[in-house]
């Protein structure tokens, strides 16, 4: 892996726009692919949706994060997290380097709200987490206790590690107990002294997305907000240069 790791965490919103009335998938792979992104950690990923297929006649043949994947990150991870009759969705880590191992961990409380966290170790010493928690408060304190557990079984306390998705936190009620147990740091408080604001997208007053890290330095940190992120999920992107320490 490069000196320069850079990370994005993007919740795609099942390639859907705000609204649901337009596929844009060929839109998001060439926005995350002009990110130039290492690391690429994905939410509301369809692995399949035969509705959606017959529906729309670009729809690819293959899954969505491999139609994202494409000949960028030959390297890619699918955590299956809700299973229906006509197809599933969850949440996926793109990598231009191999992964030694990866698995996803079941972190549903209720039936109704299969959550799940997609982990991975890439070049065998970095350790990373894509995360989507639940909308309720209740869910989330359950998944967070999830997470540590988790973490603490699967991750060495000294190893490189990096957590990225969907928390749902938009009041920030687990953002320092996640800090101080998983003594890790929010990129872009690091950077600029304030969490991500990245929801909604189109005018984003809410920090629903996390990008937290152990072991890394940060370089830069930004919501990518401008242009065409506004339009092709209900979420922002967020993005990050990092250096090990």
């Amino acid at each position: 892996m490069s000196k320069i790791i850079k990370c994005l965490s993007y919740n795609i919103h099942k390639g859907f726009s705000t609204s649901n009335r337009r596929y844009l998938l060929s839109e998001i792979r060439h926005a995350i692919r002009d990110a130039d992104a290492d690391l690429v950690f994905l939410q509301e990923v369809l692995g399949r949706h035969d509705k959606h297929e017959n529906k729309h006649s670009h729809w690819p043949k293959e899954s969505q994060f491999e139609f994202l994947a494409d000949q960028i990150w030959p390297h890619y991870a699918y955590g299956k997290n809700a299973s229906y009759q006509h197809g599933h969705h969850g949440n996926a880590i793109l990598s231009k380097q191999a992964f030694s191992e990866w698995h996803n961990k079941d972190v549903s409380k209720w039936q109704f709200s299969q959550r799940g966290i997609l982990h991975g170790v890439i070049a065998d010493s970095i350790y990373v987490y894509c995360v989507h928690l639940g909308l309720f408060g209740l869910e989330r304190n359950y998944q967070y206790k999830k997470l540590l557990q988790f973490i603490e079984r699967s991750c060495p306390k000294d190893a490189p590690l990096i957590i990225a998705g969907d928390f749902n936190d938009w009041q920030g009620k687990l953002d320092k107990k996640l800090q101080s147990q998983l003594n890790i740091s929010d990129v872009h408080h690091q950077h600029t002294g304030k969490l991500a604001l990245s929801f909604p997208a189109i005018l984003p007053i809410f920090p629903m997305d996390r990008m937290y890290t152990r072991g890394f330095s940060v370089l830069h940190a930004e919501v990518l907000n401008q242009g065409h992120w506004q339009r092709l999920s209900d979420h922002c992107a967020l993005y990050s240069e990092l250096t090990l320490d």
